[in-house]
């Protein structure tokens, strides 16, 4: 070991006070430039290489030999001599909890252990996702050993094939993810079965008369399952899944049910029990001058909540004063942790749903309406109490200064974003009824493109894509979809919450407290350097690899091009997913390096910690023993808020793709004019300007034979060599609706492409 730099390393994790550290901490301790990290970190990996240094299941580095200390050794290759104990391999090794891996293994021998987490595919075939690993497993149909989607299970490596994932098989189903499914129940003469909804669950569920719970035939119900069958082997008979009902929904037909029936399906809860409405009751009192004892008085300082009109819970409020040249902007967020005490019933139930869930016709939300309708919404003329982050901006927006307190205020004015917008651009009427906030208004919207710029002048990315709102009537049937208007005034605010959430980030992250951070990682290089490759043949270039400003630049380079629709969906989809997570990853996306969610306790989970912690801090009460408290608890808070977030996304989409199929439903036969979406082997998606998407599927795409050319993301035909591709406008005819599978079916008209 000659290089003196292995040296240095080696003799810091050898002294006594060296306390273990990850890459990260390591670079900040050796004052290691950011554009020297990638040297730092093939340093770390010779020196696991060479046996000097291992890696523990945190990603924490210590000085040894993993094998003398219990981690395991790696095993010899059959063709390749040593198998080297990498540090991506250590890593994924030592996870813990769900996604284990029993021992560690370079070469990944059928007899290695792995627990994970069954993903079923309408097909009959699975994934098994592993925490810590970004590849999943793929389960063939016939290795599926009875897993259900969402279970717990134990796998063993299949022998390599030439396919591009590991495969393997199920041996232990170790714990059942979904005990309750819901269906449409289907009567026989002596007993009934359900058919699940959610087409993971290939099988029918049966149902003795008995357990029948009354159901007819059509009524949508909840099923408990109470055995999950037997799949059929060459040794034994299948046996089909069996269960009771439970809870009857309505009938098929009845107004409400379908969007009750994707409720249920995510098992959303959507009733608060009668021990946490009575806590929120009596919490819920005025502000009185106790509450106010300690606090910053703001309710002098003029402030307005913008929202949208049909807003009830507002989280949120704004000031700005302007003073030589400098912006003192104010975000007042609602002080909810006022109300909910940590681990009282309502910060349990809190906890548990993560986050409101908005669907197309109701809101479920995160706290009693009581509260977030209530003493934590930020109502006009009423004394709240709030956490405020008060920020001085100069003209070319950097942050000169900012305090972060506990206040009280008082909003002046509600205001809506259509006001606001209306305001900006001009409007008499709108002038005249808000006089005297108009001038702050237009400060704002200078205030906010100076952040914007900023924001894009570091390489920040806005994927711009429409969004829509579906308007429904009483009867849950959908009227109009009309196009989400993101203005100036939306805009304004979303700055405004980004340069909160950014200060608030960054100052905890350099008091080195336990926080919790919204992370969006850099994106896979495979996805990158395959994006490079597939835009290079139309003339762009990504240069320098994954960074925030390179992605940015190639879309300012496609606006307003016929292949803008095609790069901009490619390019999202190279993108990672952003999670919580108590350690500051920065956020890829905003190209900032600290990042958190502050802004909205009322309605996500994790916000609401954040505020805990930051009171705490702020009342000097974060003591050794709480800092302890909130690293024992924030990796698995952090990782629930992060599932719950994406099982509400999903609901959401789901709700919006129903109630989309309903609404075409009245327009089949009808032609529009649309942009292909996306290209699969088995078909292509076409975006009407709506938002609503359909398939063409491949074997009803006239004039040849089509089939899927991977490589350039397109249809070709095989005779002819026409092709259909990405962002591409077609005219197609609305053909099928198919609202139980949530699916519409397209035609191209034909010869008007």
């Amino acid at each position: 070991m000659k290089d003196k730099r292995k040296q240095i390393i080696c003799k810091l994790m050898e002294d006594s006070m060296y306390v273990p550290m990850k890459e990260k901490e390591l670079a900040i301790f050796l004052q290691v430039k950011k554009e020297d990290r990638d040297a730092l970190r093939q340093i770390l990996d010779e020196l696991m290489e060479e046996g000097e240094i291992y890696i523990t299941s945190k990603g924490k580095y210590l000085r040894g030999n993993p094998a003398k200390v219990g981690l395991g050794t790696a095993k010899q290759g059959t063709n390749q001599g040593d198998s080297k104990l990498t540090r991506k391999g250590l890593i994924a090794s030592g996870v813990e909890g769900k996604g284990k891996y029993n021992r560690i293994s370079s070469d990944s021998q059928e007899t290695e252990i792995i627990t994970g987490t069954f993903v079923s595919h309408p097909k009959g075939f699975g994934f098994v996702e592993i925490d810590g690993s970004e590849e999943d497993l793929f389960i063939p149909e016939e290795y599926t050993g009875g897993a259900f989607h969402k279970d717990i299970v134990e796998v063993q490596f299949l022998p390599p094939s030439a396919g591009k994932r590991r495969e393997a098989r199920v041996v232990k189903i170790v714990e059942r993810g979904i005990t309750t499914l819901v269906g449409t129940y289907q009567k026989s003469k002596n007993f009934g079965f359900v058919v699940p909804d959610n087409d993971r669950f290939a099988d029918d569920i049966f149902v003795p008369i008995e357990r029948s719970k009354g159901a007819v035939d059509g009524h949508k119900v909840v099923v408990e399952l109470t055995d999950y069958g037997r799949p059929k082997t060459a040794h034994q008979k299948g046996k089909s899944p069996e269960g009771k009902v439970v809870e009857i929904l309505g009938h098929i037909n009845d107004p409400g049910v379908d969007i009750m029936c994707i409720v249920k399906g995510f098992d959303l809860p959507m009733e608060f029990g009668e021990k946490v409405l009575n806590q929120a009751e009596r919490v819920s009192k005025p502000v009185s001058d106790a509450d106010r004892e300690g606090r910053l008085d703001l309710r002098d300082v003029v402030m307005v909540t913008i929202d949208g009109e049909d807003a009830k819970d507002l989280d949120d409020a704004v000031s700005l004063t302007v003073e030589d040249d400098k912006y003192r902007l104010g975000v007042h967020i609602a002080d909810v942790t006022n109300y909910v005490q940590e681990n009282s019933a309502l910060d349990r139930e809190a906890l548990k749903r993560g986050t409101s869930v908005y669907l197309v016709d109701r809101v479920i939300p995160m706290l009693p309406h009581v509260l977030s309708n209530g003493i934590c919404s930020l109502n006009q003329g009423e004394d709240r109490l709030a956490l405020s982050c008060l920020m001085d901006f100069d003209e070319k927006g950097s942050l000169l200064n900012y305090e972060i307190a506990e206040t009280v205020i008082n909003v002046n004015q509600r205001m809506s974003y259509t006001s606001v917008k209306k305001i900006l651009e001009g409007d008499a009427e709108e002038n005249a009824k808000y006089e005297a906030l108009v001038l702050m208004f237009k400060q704002m919207a200078q205030l906010s493109g100076i952040l914007r710029a900023k924001r894009h002048q570091r390489g920040a990315i806005d994927f711009d894509f429409p969004e829509s709102k579906i308007i429904l009537d009483r009867q849950g049937h959908p009227l109009e979809i009309r196009p989400y208007d993101r203005n100036v005034a939306t805009k304004m605010i979303e700055d405004f919450m980004l340069a909160a959430n950014e200060t608030i980030a960054q100052h905890f992250y350099w008091l080195e407290l336990p926080f919790v951070y919204r992370v969006h990682e850099k994106p896979d290089p495979e996805k990158i350097q395959k994006l490079s490759a597939f835009i290079q043949n139309m003339g762009y270039f990504i240069k320098g690899g994954a960074h925030p400003k390179e992605i940015q630049k190639l879309l300012s380079q496609i606006e307003g091009t016929p292949e803008e629709a095609l790069i901009s969906r490619l390019a999202l989809r190279s993108m990672k997913q952003a999670r919580y997570t108590p350690e500051c990853g920065g956020h890829f996306g905003l190209a900032c390096d600290y990042y958190t969610h502050f802004t909205s306790p009322i309605r996500r989970y994790p916000d609401l910690q954040i505020h805990r912690i930051i009171k705490e801090q702020l009342r000097g009460r974060l003591s050794d023993e709480r800092c302890s408290h909130y690293d024992g608890i924030l990796p698995e808070v952090t990782k629930h808020a992060s599932e719950m977030e994406r099982r509400a996304d999903e609901a959401e989409r789901e709700t919006d793709k129903l109630k989309k199929v309903e609404f075409m439903a009245d327009h089949i036969g009808e032609v529009f004019d649309g942009v292909i979406s996306g290209v699969t082997a088995w078909g292509i998606y076409v975006e009407l300007p709506n938002s609503v998407e359909g398939l063409v599927h491949v074997s009803k795409i006239p004039g040849d034979y089509f089939y899927y050319r991977e490589e350039t993301y397109d249809m070709v035909g095989e005779s002819t060599g026409q092709t259909y591709k990405l962002g591409q406008t077609v005219k197609v005819r609305v053909q099928d609706c198919d609202k139980a599978a949530r699916t519409i079916d397209f035609g191209l008209v034909e010869g008007e492409d």
